[in-house]
């Protein structure tokens, strides 16, 4: 199957490489070309004219099944939030309803530019399922919570997802081992974690540092900051990681996370709204630390549209730092692009637009008031484009999305399971 994009403006985010007008030839899943005025006698042909074509946003770090809770616990403090609303919930979810709850997500992914996520929950073969019927990439990651003996249940489907998914859907899935934070894992189990990740050579993702209570519990248990915690256990050493959140570094925790594989999604929509804080982005990024986007769940942030995350990241620093030229556009989309490639550890697949890269396209349509004129792409991406802007969407060569319509989800199917089960879930809560 080849497919041909003519006359868009292409971003490729490769190193710094700037907007050109040209052409995109996508071979089977791979993007074969990338010039001016290519002639090839494909089997579809995508006409350009008036879109910016730039690779597939990449969440690093989602709950996808919290689509299911939008709206339902809000301006809540965040432990209030989790305990009284999400937890409770959450007990209640059946697998279909996980496997639905991911892919209302994906729908909502799919439809702003999203072509890749990595995704931490439980019933996560339901969520696998989703994945390779819709056609995303992701990374996933069976989470992990040890404050209870449940008789190694949750590390054996842990290791079956590794098993039965790593790879699969032709190769758009992969996984990590997932201790869900330094506050849930007791050090006895995630050492254990530790070494499994280390053996088998999978990456770990975990969140850090989220709330400033969290800081508090582990100072008062082990007289540590969390980043220390996880330091003296070994895991920036021994294992590749993905550290979402990562807001109450101090900088000598950023000190212990210079020189990790790996590095922290940055999730800045779910830290405004929970009140959470403001990451210490330009300080991790000076010490040549990755710092990627995600969005967190739909329960938190209430919303999975990368283009939000990409303002509200880039607004933040500005204001925290009091100076506008602090994470400029161009930073705030590679953050958003190939810097989520590197936190989930495909870089080598996706993030650019390059020859011999996988297609993972999007196609934003600029033939919008709020669009024009366009004096720089990149700063519009960055500070004007949203979600719906996104008229198509390419991942692995297939196209999953066209003129804003879905093509692998019955979005009438979608809505009416999710309505019912949602109702169902919130009952009585």
């Amino acid at each position: 199957m080849k497919i041909l994009i003519k006359d868009v403006v292409i971003l490729s985010m490769a190193g710094d490489d700037q907007p050109i007008k040209g052409d995109i030839l996508i071979e089977g899943d791979k993007i074969k070309q990338v010039g001016k005025q290519l002639f090839d006698e494909a089997d579809e042909v995508i006409q350009g004219q008036g879109m910016v074509a730039m690779p597939g946003l990449i969440n690093a770090h989602q709950h996808t099944p919290m689509s299911l809770l939008k709206g339902f616990s809000d301006d809540l403090k965040l432990m209030d939030w989790l305990t009284q609303k999400m937890l409770p919930a959450e007990a209640k979810m059946t697998p279909e309803d996980i496997y639905w709850g991911a892919k209302l997500s994906m729908a909502e992914m799919i439809k702003s530019g999203t072509t890749a996520f990595a995704d931490m929950y439980i019933h996560m073969n339901e969520i696998a399922a989703a994945v390779s019927e819709v056609g995303m990439r992701a990374s996933l990651t069976r989470g992990l919570v040890f404050l209870e003996d449940d008789g190694g249940k949750r590390i054996a489907e842990a290791l079956e997802l590794i098993e039965r998914w790593n790879g699969r859907a032709d190769g758009r899935i992969t996984t990590m081992l997932g201790p869900h934070a330094p506050y849930t894992c007791p050090p006895e189990p995630l050492i254990d974690i530790i070494k499994m990740a280390e053996q088998m050579s999978i990456p770990v993702h975990i969140h850090l540092a989220e709330t400033k209570e969290e800081v508090i519990k582990i100072r008062e248990k082990y007289n540590q900051t969390p980043t220390e915690y996880l330091y003296h256990l070994g895991l920036f050493e021994r294992a590749r990681v993905l550290l979402a959140h990562s807001v109450h570094l101090t900088r000598r925790d950023i000190g212990f996370l210079r020189g990790i594989r790996g590095g922290v999604s940055h999730n800045p929509v779910s830290n405004l709204k929970l009140g959470c804080g403001i990451a210490p982005v330009i300080e991790m990024i000076n010490q040549g630390i990755v710092v990627g986007l995600g969005t967190d769940g739909a329960g938190s942030a209430a919303t999975v549209d990368m283009f939000e995350e990409i303002k509200a990241a880039t607004w933040l620093q500005k204001l925290d730092y009091g100076d506008p030229t602090v994470l400029s556009a161009r930073i705030t989309l590679q953050m958003a692009t190939i810097n989520g490639a590197k936190l989930l550890n495909i870089e080598d697949q996706t993030g650019t637009l390059e020859i011999g890269k996988k297609a993972d396209i999007i196609l934003i349509d600029m033939k919008k008031p709020h669009l024009q004129p366009v004096h720089h792409v990149e700063s519009l991406l960055a500070y004007s484009v949203n979600g719906a802007d996104v008229d198509t969407t390419i991942v692995n060569g297939k196209v999953l999305m066209k003129n804003r319509k879905l093509l692998t989800i019955d979005e009438d199917e979608l809505f009416e399971q999710v309505a019912a089960r949602a109702l169902k879930i919130v009952e009585g809560i």
